[in-house]
């Protein structure tokens, strides 16, 4: 079972990744997404990078040691 946790406005790499862990997944992808905002500039249209959202995939690990992780 996957399940995408993106990182927040208000909190750390490190605290996205501690709620990861909380519910039980462990990451296993980092995705970076530019967020662009539009301006014109001499009446045409530009996009400047504003920020980025930062997004973890993770996968569902298992509390069995007997069982692999999923």
């Amino acid at each position: 079972m996957k399940k995408q946790f993106e990182v927040l406005e208000n909190e750390t790499i490190a605290d996205c990744l501690a709620r990861m862990e909380k519910e039980g997944f462990q990451p296993v992808r980092r995705i970076e997404k530019p967020v662009f905002r539009e301006v014109k500039k001499n009446g045409k249209k530009e996009y400047e990078p504003v920020t980025r959202k930062i997004i973890f995939e993770g996968r569902k690990t298992s509390s069995d040691p007997n069982i692999p992780d999923l």
